[in-house]
């Protein structure tokens, strides 16, 4: 099986939506300096890099965490390239539904560096949302923090999701991942109460010969 890590690299320098907790690592112990083993403490948002939102996360009536459905995160996907546009709308998601896939990856090179926080990356009109879901996608994910834009409030796309009974995965990369079909498995951690979890997401699919 090939292997692709969509996953950006988890470090302090990796940048969070502003306002939120940014990534830091207490040593407790250390090899380095006489102690038997490395150990140390790790305090960040959960919306951190590649990541799922609970339900809970934009609608009052939504499950936490812990009672995500799993079966979503892993199975047939499709990855499609929407670039050079601020808002992915239904005619945009056609093709990527045509092929039947029940999880789509959105590839807009709109957010480059996970390093480097921008405001004006690509998001979803909530039809676009709505026409996926209907088409029986489970999971929608996009390579920007949030299938909503920056500015939004109300989180239409969000709340399209609730709709639906779908999943999201924001902040994935795949800059190097050539569009088509793949396995997509990106399991959350079982995060009692929490609103989101960091996932490690990858892509696989047979090698070819």
């Amino acid at each position: 099986m090939m292997i692709w890590d969509i996953s950006p690299v988890i470090s302090t320098r990796l940048a969070v939506w502003p306002g939120d907790t940014r990534l830091t690592r207490e040593v407790l112990c250390d090899i380095a300096t006489g102690s038997n083993i490395d150990l140390s403490t790790l305090r960040a948002t959960v919306h951190l890099g590649a990541h799922t939102d609970a339900p809970r996360h934009y609608h009052k009536d939504g499950v936490t965490m812990e009672d995500a459905d799993l079966s979503v995160y892993m199975g047939d996907c499709y990855v499609h390239t929407v670039a050079g546009k601020k808002l992915i709308e239904a005619a945009d998601c056609a093709h990527a539904v045509s092929t039947g896939a029940k999880r789509i990856l959105f590839r807009t090179n709109s957010f480059p560096n996970p390093d480097a926080f921008n405001e004006d990356f690509a998001a979803f009109h909530p039809d676009a949302v709505a026409l996926m879901g209907r088409a029986g996608v489970k999971l929608i994910g996009i390579d920007t923090p949030s299938v909503d834009p920056f500015s939004s409030k109300d989180l239409p796309s969000h709340q399209q999701l609730f709709q639906f009974k779908m999943a999201n995965i924001e902040g994935i990369v795949l800059n190097d991942v050539p569009d088509g079909r793949y396995e997509l498995l990106a399991l959350p951690l079982r995060l009692e109460g929490f609103d989101a979890s960091p996932v490690r997401a990858i892509l696989r699919r047979p090698v070819e010969h």
